[in-house]
C-alpha cells in the first residue's frame, strides 16, 4: 500500500466535546406537553447533570420552555441549581441524608418523605429554622425501593396534616417499567397508587400535585397522568425501548472527538492492548483523542462504530482510557482534526443513542451519563450558547472554528511545507 504524506485538516477547538442542541430540547418538551394534554404540568428531572447534557444550561433552557418545575437526585444537585440561580421548584426524588436536609431546607427544596421517622426530623427541623418543608409523600407502590408502603400512607398523610412545619406539596409513586401503560406491572402500580388516594380524598387528606408518570407512560398513553409528569429520557430525545412515538424526539447531544494521528498498517498488524484486533489487509488506522475516561463505552471495542466524513468506519481494537482507534481504509480523505462523531449526526448520516447502547450491552441512560469531566459542552440554539459550568453559564461560547482560525492557517502552512513521502 502506498505511503501517503502526513495531512493536516482545520481541526476543532477541543479533543472532545459534546453538543448540546437547547432548541432540541425545547421542542421535544413541547412534544412531551401535547402527549400529557392540557392542564396536566411537566417536571423536567435534570438528575446525573442532567443526564450528562449539563444541568445547569439545560435548566435554564427548559425554564424558558415552560417547564414547571425540576426534578433532581440529591440535595448537592439541587443546590448547584439553586446557585446557579434558579429559583424553580426543585424537588429531590431520592433521599436526603439527615445532615443535608438543612441546607435544602433553607434553600426552598422539596423533599421526598417515605417515613415517620423521616416526617418527625424534618418537622423538628423546620421548627427549628422557623420556615415550613415542603413535602411530597412517595408510595411505593412497586419499584421496592423507597416510599411508604399503601398500607402505611394514609397514617403518614395524617401524620403530615397534624405537623404545623410541614407543607404537603405532593404525593407521587415511581413505575418500575420502561415500558410504561403496555407493561400490566405498570396497571397494578396505578391501582394500588388509585386506592390510596381515593381514600385520602375521603378523609381531605390530598394536597399538591398527584404525580406518577415516567417519559414511558406518557408515550404510551398511560391514564390518569394526574397533575404532573417527570420526564427525563424522553426530553433529551431517546427513548429506553421502542415505544410509540419515539420517532418524534429529536436528539438533543451529538458526543465527537478528532482525529489526532494517522498511520498506514500491513496486514496482520495487531492494534490496541491485547492485540484483539489484527488488519486482515492494507488500511489505515485512525486514532482519536477519546476513551472510556470520557464516556465512550469500554464494551464497543471491536463492536462499535462512527461517523467521519458522513461515512461509518468500525472501532477497531480495545477502547482504552484516553484513546480509541477506527479504520478508515474505506473511507477516502480522512486527515488530522477531521471530526469523528460517535453518536448525533454527520451530514445525512446518524448513529442514535440506542443503537450504541445495544451494541454497548447497555441503556442509553448510562452512555449519556457517562460523558466525563473532561468532555466540553457545547450549547447551541437559539438562545445565546452557554458553557456548562455553573460559573460561566451565561458566557457566550463562539463557535470552535472561529476560536481556532489563527491553528488552521498553522496548520495549512505546515501542509503546504510538508515533503511528499517516497518509497512503497
Amino acid at each position: 500500500m502506498p505511503r501517503r504524506r502526513a495531512i493536516f485538516c482545520c481541526v476543532e477547538a477541543y479533543r472532545v466535546w459534546a453538543e448540546i442542541d437547547l432548541d432540541a430540547l425545547a421542542r421535544n418538551l413541547e412534544r412531551v406537553r401535547q402527549r400529557a394534554g392540557p392542564g396536566v404540568a411537566v417536571m423536567l428531572v435534570v438528575k446525573a447533570d442532567a443526564y450528562g447534557h449539563g444541568a445547569v444550561a439545560v435548566a435554564h433552557s427548559a425554564l424558558r420552555a415552560g417547564v414547571e418545575a425540576l426534578g433532581v437526585g440529591t440535595s448537592a444537585e439541587a443546590l448547584e441549581l439553586r446557585k446557579a440561580g434558579i429559583r424553580a421548584p426543585i424537588l429531590v426524588l431520592g433521599t436526603v441524608l439527615d445532615e443535608e436536609a438543612p441546607a435544602c431546607l433553607r434553600h426552598g427544596v422539596q423533599i421526598a418523605l417515605h417515613s415517620s421517622d423521616r416526617r418527625r426530623m424534618l418537622q423538628q427541623l423546620a421548627r427549628r429554622l422557623g420556615l415550613v418543608a415542603r413535602v411530597h409523600l412517595k408510595i411505593d407502590t412497586g419499584l421496592g425501593r423507597l416510599g411508604a408502603s399503601p398500607t402505611r400512607a394514609l397514617a403518614l398523610l395524617e401524620e403530615i396534616e397534624r405537623s404545623d412545619h410541614l407543607e404537603l406539596a405532593g404525593i407521587m409513586t415511581h413505575l418500575a417499567s420502561p415500558l410504561g401503560a403496555l407493561d400490566p406491572a405498570t396497571r397494578l402500580q396505578i391501582k394500588r397508587f388509585q386506592g390510596v388516594l381515593e381514600s385520602a380524598r375521603q378523609r381531605r387528606l390530598v394536597r399538591g400535585w398527584i404525580h406518577a408518570a415516567s417519559t414511558a407512560s406518557v408515550f404510551t398513553d398511560l391514564r390518569p397522568l394526574y397533575d404532573a409528569v417527570r420526564v427525563g429520557l424522553g426530553a433529551y430525545g431517546a427513548l429506553p425501548t421502542a415505544l410509540p412515538g419515539a420517532s418524534d424526539l429529536e436528539p438533543v447531544m451529538s458526543f465527537a472527538s478528532q482525529v489526532v494521528f494517522l498511520k498506514d498498517v500491513a496486514p496482520g498488524t495487531p492494534i490496541g492492548y491485547g492485540g484483539t484486533w489484527r488488519a486482515a489487509r492494507p488500511t489505515r488506522i485512525a486514532t482519536l483523542s477519546v476513551g472510556y475516561a470520557d464516556g465512550v463505552a469500554w464494551r464497543l471495542g471491536n463492536q462499535g462504530h462512527v461517523l467521519i466524513r458522513g461515512q461509518r468506519a468500525p472501532i477497531v481494537g480495545m477502547v482504552s482510557m484516553d484513546y480509541t482507534t477506527i479504520d478508515v481504509g474505506d473511507v477516502p480523505g480522512v486527515c488530522v482534526g477531521d471530526r469523528v462523531t460517535f453518536f448525533g449526526r454527520d451530514g445525512a448520516q446518524r448513529i442514535a443513542v440506542e443503537e450504541v447502547a445495544r451494541r454497548a450491552g447497555t441503556i442509553p441512560y448510562e452512555l449519556t451519563c457517562a460523558v466525563g469531566r473532561r468532555v466540553e459542552r457545547i450549547y447551541v440554539g437559539s438562545e445565546t450558547p452557554v458553557r456548562g459550568s455553573p460559573s460561566d453559564v451565561l458566557t457566550p461560547v463562539p463557535p470552535p472554528g472561529r476560536e481556532v482560525e489563527r491553528v488552521r492557517r498553522a496548520l495549512s502552512a505546515l501542509a503546504a511545507a510538508a515533503p511528499r513521502s517516497g518509497g512503497p
